[in-house]
């Protein structure tokens, strides 16, 4: 089984500054676990669900804006046990690990020294964490070297469709997959560039024809005009079943379903006792 949470579902400015949803990004747990796009209280978040930060073996990051990207470093240096260990691995935009134009670099080099790899991913790129694989998508934003991702797991396909004006290019390279998880910050009538609206979305949906759709990464007037009303839209136009994702959502994907649910968040978020039996060992005493 594969498992995906939503560690928030916000996105935009104004729904980030105020935290109208949580901005934390997405989690997913397979033999190998990934967190695609860590904004703002990630790490936060993580804590309060009972998910170990240790135990990340990659992060994704597909843009260089904070919405995306503002926890990666406290994120690398748990991954990299307080950065006693040189393991994970980083993969994001030129953006993030070089800087392009006036976005960027988001990473410091000292974060970049932490990791057993870094990665300027770049459309196409493929990278293998057997026996999961990562790949690259192209993407149409202000942060030109914006990517999306795809990644094939145990379970199938996860694309994943970062914040992107709707091209062509986008649609053909995502095709083919089980599940696919789109960023939406526009509703209804409110198209505005470099971003997808719901009506992008009902057509990037209807063109793939995943098996389940699920939009997140709402901005203030979508969280205004209603998610799910959204969601309900894009299903009725595209006939895939389509969630609006709601902060710590989880998917479990299975052989013959993909089943959607609610993961139970923990008293004492961030606290010693908010995740039984998730408690690191070998770091524990260490010094900062």
């Amino acid at each position: 089984m594969v498992k995906v949470t939503f560690l928030g579902t916000g996105g935009g400015r104004f729904a980030t500054i105020y935290q109208a949803r949580a901005t934390g990004g997405i989690y997913i747990e397979d033999q190998r676990n990934l967190h695609i796009d860590p904004g703002p209280g990630a790490l936060v978040r993580m804590r309060s669900v009972g998910i170990d930060p240790l135990r990340t073996d990659a992060i994704l990051v597909s843009h260089c804006h904070p919405d995306h990207y503002l926890d990666a470093e406290i994120l690398i240096e748990a991954m990299t046990e307080g950065g006693s260990r040189r393991q994970g691995i980083l993969l994001a935009s030129q953006s993030v690990i070089e800087g392009n134009g006036d976005f960027g670099p988001a990473i410091s080099k000292y974060h970049l020294s932490k990791p057993r790899m870094v990665k300027v991913m770049q459309p196409f790129t493929k990278v293998s964490m057997k026996p999961i694989e990562i790949g690259a998508t192209p993407s149409a934003h202000t942060d030109t070297s914006s990517v999306g991702f795809r990644i094939l797991t145990l379970q199938g396909m996860i694309s994943y469709v970062s914040d992107t004006q709707l091209v062509e290019q986008v649609i053909k390279a995502h095709k083919n997959c089980r599940l696919l998880i789109a960023c939406v910050t526009r509703p209804l009538g409110q198209r505005i560039p470099h971003h997808l609206s719901t009506e992008d979305a009902g057509y990037l949906i209807e063109k793939i024809k995943p098996e389940l759709a699920v939009i997140t990464h709402f901005g203030m007037r979508v969280i205004q005009e209603n998610p799910e009303t959204q969601a309900r839209w894009i299903e009725d136009r595209s006939g895939v079943k389509t969630v609006a994702a709601r902060d710590f959502m989880t998917l479990e994907l299975k052989k013959d379903e993909i089943v959607v649910a609610d993961r139970i968040k923990h008293a004492g978020a961030g606290q010693a006792s908010a995740a039984a039996g998730s408690q690191p060992h070998s770091v524990l005493g260490q010094a900062d």
